[in-house]
């Protein structure tokens, strides 16, 4: 009987033994969960502080419900689901985003057939043609000017997409753009829009296209510091590489701008670089405004200036690594000899990294690449020190291996693209000062770099089109033919 009892108490600790090393496992599954830290501990993580301009240039909202120090910490604990690794062949990307999108603009001449623009154009859809015929009676009674400004866009073989017109090619308060796009029950819309409405939170600027290239840091009286960074993103994705010695003329970059307000973010609208001796306009950008996922810059042809921002939070010197497989662990050293390494086994184990590695030196700002809200700020396992973002329509970015943060953030604020967020280190699992950065679609790793990643982000969608076109006619400069 003592020797049942005992085998009993001996089977009862080996049991007790595995449920130890079991929670000791999933405490270490979820080592995502930030620790607490003193007041001064933070204090002193935060040296590298950042001022954030209040008004207009704010770059961020606190939408934190948290109301006292001990609740503010634990808000810091990572949402386990965040970290969920699934397979990238589970993402389902946006398969109706318009991979053949293009746009033709110009100032067609008047004559006693205007109702014949469509044709004119190249819109090849007698349907359409009818429709506008019987639309534009009125317009055309207002037309100011010896030309009709109007930007088309269209699809795949050659398919129409969407049409602005203006009244003339001068702005003013008695400009009008009309809008066509097909309607997705049959038929078309049309929507009309006045320059006087559309102008009242905006501003025109003018900047030396020296200043934006190379000297962006005397354009912070002018724009928010936030826009500043956007702004010389967008003029050196657009600037024309067969014109590279635009920034010796007196070229400009003209900006529409809305400053905001504490319920929106401020927003550049249209960027443009122009000649000022001939008034020629080299290359444009426009913002157009989406609910469902982030907003996006487009060229006056229709191309996508996102995929750069979504894969550029930061000035680094090289990429180190991207998305791919890695040797799991260190090499192995000699017991006898620790300057030698032992030759790897024959079946050497590897690991997926997930993410980007932008090499730079410790204390180089990164910037949020697009408007979202902080869901996890602090100590994260490997990840070292992190920040994840959430943003529109599923995705979330990682900002990992910080030295710190910017102090006036925390869990919950609402930031705007462009704000200085934190500083590149080499905390958690590092090798050396760098960024580790990821984009996940729905808790799905992302490879921003490869060839057939192809997201909503970055495409031109049809329900969109015609806002693209409505903005090159209101917010470009005045055509003339």
């Amino acid at each position: 009987m003592k020797k049942i009892v005992s085998a009993y108490r001996l089977l009862a600790r080996k049991l007790a033994f595995i449920l130890r090393g079991s929670l000791i496992g999933l405490t270490l599954g979820f080592s995502q969960i930030s620790e607490t830290k003193t007041p001064a501990q933070k204090s002193n993580e935060n040296r590298q502080k950042v001022t954030v301009q209040n008004t207009k240039s704010v770059g961020f909202k606190d939408k934190s419900v948290v109301t006292n120090s001990k609740t503010n910490s634990m808000s810091m604990s990572l949402n386990p689901s965040l970290f969920q690794k699934k397979s990238p062949d589970e993402l389902m990307l946006n398969i109706d985003a318009n991979l053949d999108y293009r746009v033709s603009q110009g100032c067609l001449q008047r004559s006693f057939f205007e109702g014949n623009l469509p044709a004119s154009i190249g819109i090849n859809n007698p349907q359409f043609s009818e429709f506008f015929k019987s639309q534009t009676k009125n317009f055309f009674e207002k037309m100011r000017g010896n030309c009709i400004p109007y930007a088309v866009a269209f699809t795949t073989r050659n398919k129409f997409d969407s049409l602005s017109i203006m009244n003339g090619p001068i702005q003013d308060s008695k400009t009008e753009v009309w809008t066509f796009t097909p309607s997705a029950f049959g038929g078309f819309l049309v929507q009309q829009d006045f320059l006087r409405n559309e102008s009242k939170n905006l501003t025109e600027i003018r900047v030396p296209l020296k200043e934006v290239l190379y000297d962006p840091r005397k354009l912070g009286d002018k724009l928010p510091v936030e826009l500043v960074w956007e702004l010389n993103s967008i003029i050196k994705q657009i600037y024309p590489e067969a014109n590279n010695s635009l920034e010796n003329t007196n070229s400009i970059v003209r900006l529409i701008v809305d400053f905001g307000d504490r319920e929106k973010w401020a927003q550049i609208w249209a960027a443009e670089i122009i000649d000022l001796s001939n008034k020629e306009v080299f290359a444009s950008a426009f913002w157009v405004e989406r609910n469902d996922i982030p907003g996006a810059f487009f060229t006056s042809n229709g191309e996508s200036l996102e995929q750069s921002f979504w894969t550029n939070p930061l000035s680094y010197r090289r990429i180190s690594r991207g998305v791919g497989m890695v040797r799991a662990g260190a090499p192995k050293r000699s017991k006898n000899n620790p300057a030698v390494t032992q030759l790897a086994p024959t079946k050497q184990r590897y690991r997926t990294h997930m993410g980007i590695d932008y090499a730079a030196p410790v204390g180089t700002p990164i910037f949020s690449v697009a408007n979202g809200k902080v869901v996890h700020l602090g100590y994260s396992g490997a990840f070292g020190k992190l920040i994840v973002l959430e943003h529109p329509g599923g995705y979330h970015t990682y900002y990992a291996h910080l030295s710190g943060y910017n102090s006036e953030l925390d869990v919950g604020n609402e930031i705007r693209r462009g704000l200085e967020i934190g500083y590149v280190g080499s905390t958690g699992r590092s090798t050396g000062p760098h960024l580790h950065f990821e984009l996940r679609k729905n808790g799905i790793y992302v490879d921003p770099y490869a060839t057939k990643t192809q997201l909503d982000l970055w495409s031109m969608r049809d329900s969109e089109s015609g806002q693209l076109t409505r903005e090159i006619l209101l917010f470009g400069s005045p055509m003339s033919r």
